[in-house]
């Protein structure tokens, strides 16, 4: 019989998955509206499963790739898997990296200055410490903060969900009557996978509690449906008033204007705001996992790397929202996504699966 602790290992690695992954743009509604909106309700829905099959697929078979070779840092696991082309992910993860950091401190400051007032370097400020606070204290505080926000996150989305089905449940209901599937709907649920698979490496620390293939796959597959929930919840509560929302560039604001509830606007933008420290965490992390594991092999590691990393890193993304990069850099953002499409996801669902094959044959 599983007990508490083995099922919290299975669902950990989905629930830091998923804290990564929310950002500004899932969080607010406006990839849900770009990528699945457009596709009508039912559409949009059947797009999600689409977006969930492929990150649940290529999380299982990455976590058992690291589970098997010992590879926990995103540099161990492309040099098994490409050799020395796994440069390659390093530099597409470094440009992917200072656009996440420039656009969630960007994010951070305008979040807090249109919910409180306060200057929005209050906010970068805000971020900034909690994101290094995080980083410093290490694996076990990320796993536990970053799992525990994600119970909030889904508390607060099936809350807000509940309200709005309450006042606006007949227009949901009469919106998924339509039964709109527009064309487009698989094309754009792939591309939604493919917008976030990069991030997948980012992840690896939390696989080293798998024992065995079972933990690993469980886990791949439970991370991408726990990643895509709170985007199904947030696309039916749009559906509330769902023309309007979806044309939107900020959708979930059309829907709590509609509701009249600041209190619970307000709940909403600081679990959001949390969002964003987890989602700068993550990538540091993952950065201060390959330096750290690289000087291991050489010798003990110094007291001073981790928060050198976790400071530098976020003192860049600083310079880059202040300095009005993030809107240049961002346009690449597109390009940096096939890449990963190019390098590690196609790699890792062929070749990838060909190690693991002949490993698991040869033992």
């Amino acid at each position: 019989m599983e007990t508490k602790k083995n099922w919290t290992r299975y669902l950990i690695p989905g629930f830091i998955f998923q804290s990564v992954v929310i950002g500004g743009g899932y969080g607010t509604g406006a990839e849900i509206a770009q990528y699945f909106g457009t596709s009508g309700l039912v559409g949009g829905l059947m797009g999600m499963v689409v977006t969930m099959l492929v990150w649940s697929v290529l999380c299982a078979v990455t976590f058992e790739f690291v589970r098997l070779f010992n590879t926990f840092d995103y540099n161990s696991m492309m040099g098994k898997l490409l050799g020395r082309a796994g440069v390659l992910y390093e530099i597409c993860y470094w440009i992917l990296l200072f656009i996440v950091l420039g656009v969630i401190n960007a994010t951070a400051g305008s979040m807090l200055n249109s919910l409180t007032g306060l200057n929005a370097w209050v906010g970068i400020i805000l971020l900034s410490v909690g994101i290094i606070l995080l980083v410093i204290k290490g694996t076990e505080a990320i796993e536990r903060v970053l799992s525990f926000w994600s119970y909030v996150l889904y508390a607060v989305y099936i809350l807000f969900m509940i309200i709005v089905f309450v006042k606006f449940g007949s227009a949901i209901s009469a919106e998924f009557a339509k039964g709109e599937i527009n064309g487009g709907w698989f094309a754009n649920g792939l591309k939604y996978s493919f917008y976030n698979l990069g991030i997948v490496p980012a992840l690896l620390y939390t696989v080293r509690g798998a024992n065995s293939r079972k933990d690993a796959v469980v886990s791949g597959l439970l991370a991408g449906a726990i990643g895509i929930i709170p985007a199904a919840l947030l696309l039916l509560v749009m559906a509330s008033d769902f023309s309007a929302v979806i044309s939107a560039e900020v959708p979930v604001t059309v829907v709590f204007s509609n509701l009249n509830m600041t209190w619970l606007y307000a709940v909403f933008e600081i679990v959001l705001f949390g969002t964003l420290i987890e989602t700068g965490t993550g990538f540091i992390k993952a950065v201060d996992d390959r330096i750290e594991n690289s000087i291991a092999k050489k010798g003990a590691v110094p007291k001073w790397v981790r928060p050198f990393v976790a400071v530098g890193l976020v003192i860049t993304g600083i310079c880059i929202s202040t300095f009005g990069l993030t809107g240049l850099i961002a346009k690449g953002y597109g390009t940096i996504s096939w890449g990963f499409l190019a390098i590690y996801v196609i790699p890792m669902l062929t070749l990838g699966i060909y190690k693991i094959s002949k490993a698991a044959s040869n033992k």
